[in-house]
C-alpha cells in the first residue's frame, strides 16, 4: 500500500485572522514601499554605481569600475569645499540653535492663543517659494535697499554700500532659511517643561543664566538635538543661497555637485561627490543619534 500523506490541519479562525491581517497590512504598505524603492533606493544605487564608473569623452557614464573619481576629490581644491561646508553648516547650526532657543522660550511663555498667532507669523513667510524668498534678500541687501538705509540711519555706513554678494550675505540667507526648522523642535520640547521649575530655581537664588544653563537647557536637549539634525544636514546640500547671495565665490558641497554635473560635465565625479555628501550626512545622524541615546540613558 502506498503511503498516504496526512491531511493538512484545518485553518483555525485565529490563524486565518492573522493571515488576513498580514495580507491587509501588506496591501496597505505595498504602494508606499514601491514608491520608496522606485524613487529612493533605485536612484541611490545608480548614483553609487556611477561614482565608480569611467567618464566618456563627453562626461557621461562609460561603465567600468575605478576609484579615480574618489581619489580626485582629495585634491586640495575639493577638500577646501568640504571643509568650508562643514564649518559653515556647524556655524549655521550653532546660530540657529541659539536664536531658536531664545524665540522658543519667548513663545512658550506667552498665552496659548497668542502662541498660535506667533507661530503662524513665523510660518507664513515660508508659504512663499524658496527661490522667491532668496531674491527678496537680494533686494533687501542691495545698495540703497532697506538694510543699507537702516545702516545709514544708525551711522554704520554712509551712502550706497555693497552688501551683496558676500559671504556674510550668504550666511544670513542660511540662518533665515533654517531658523524655523530649529525653532519648532525646541518649542515643542519647551512646552512640555513645567514653568514652575524655573520659578523654583529663581526662588532658590539662581540668576537668569543659571536658570537656563542648569535647569531648562538640560530638559530641552532632545529638542536641541532634533533641531541640530534638521539644520546641519540640509545646510550641507544647499546650493541656491551661496550662488545668489554669495556670488558663488565660496561653494558648499551642493554647489560642487552641481558644478561637476553641469559645468565640468563629469557625471562620475559628481556622483562620487554626492556619495561623499551622503556619507557625511549619515555620520552626522549617527553622532547625533549616539548623543540622544546617551542622554536617554542618563535621564532614565
Amino acid at each position: 500500500m502506498p503511503a498516504t500523506s496526512a491531511p493538512a490541519p484545518p485553518k483555525t479562525p485565529a490563524r486565518a485572522g492573522r493571515l488576513r491581517e498580514r495580507a491587509i497590512t501588506f496591501a496597505l504598505l505595498a504602494p508606499a514601499g514601491l514608491t520608496v524603492v522606485a524613487l529612493v533606493l533605485v536612484p541611490l544605487v545608480l548614483v553609487v554605481r556611477n561614482s565608480f564608473a569611467l567618464p566618456d569623452a563627453y562626461g557621461g557614464i562609460q561603465g567600468g569600475y575605478t576609484l579615480a573619481n574618489y581619489n580626485d576629490l582629495f585634491d586640495p581644491v575639493y577638500l577646501k569645499v568640504f571643509g568650508y561646508s562643514l564649518g559653515m553648516a556647524a556655524l549655521n547650526t550653532v546660530v540657529c540653535l541659539a536664536l531658536g532657543y531664545v524665540v522658543s522660550y519667548y513663545l512658550a511663555g506667552r498665552p496659548p492663543r497668542r502662541q498660535g498667532l506667533l507661530l503662524l507669523l513665523i510660518i507664513v513667510p515660508f508659504w512663499t517659494d524658496f527661490l522667491v524668498r532668496t531674491f527678496a534678500w537680494i533686494n533687501l541687501l542691495s545698495p540703497g535697499g532697506p538694510v543699507n538705509a537702516l545702516s545709514d540711519a544708525v551711522g554704520l555706513t554712509s551712502g550706497p554700500t555693497q552688501w551683496i554678494p558676500s559671504q556674510g550675505a550668504s550666511f544670513v540667507g542660511l540662518v533665515y532659511a533654517f531658523l524655523p526648522t530649529a525653532i519648532f523642535p525646541i518649542y515643542a520640547t519647551l512646552r512640555g517643561v513645567d514653568p514652575s521649575l524655573g520659578e523654583a530655581a529663581r526662588d532658590l537664588g539662581c540668576g537668569w543664566w543659571r536658570v537656563h544653563t542648569k535647569v531648562l537647557l538640560p530638559l530641552v536637549r532632545p529638542g536641541l538635538l532634533a533641531a541640530a539634525l534638521l539644520t546641519f544636514i540640509p545646510t550641507l546640500g544647499v546650493f541656491v543661497i551661496p550662488v545668489l547671495l554669495g556670488g558663488g565665490k565660496n561653494q558648499l558641497v551642493g554647489n560642487l555637485i552641481v558644478t561637476l554635473y553641469t559645468e565640468f560635465r563629469n557625471q562620475p565625479m559628481g556622483a562620487a561627490a554626492s556619495v561623499v555628501l551622503l556619507v557625511l550626512m549619515i555620520a552626522s545622524v549617527a553622532v547625533l543619534g549616539s548623543s540622544a541615546r546617551r542622554l536617554r540613558r542618563k535621564t532614565s
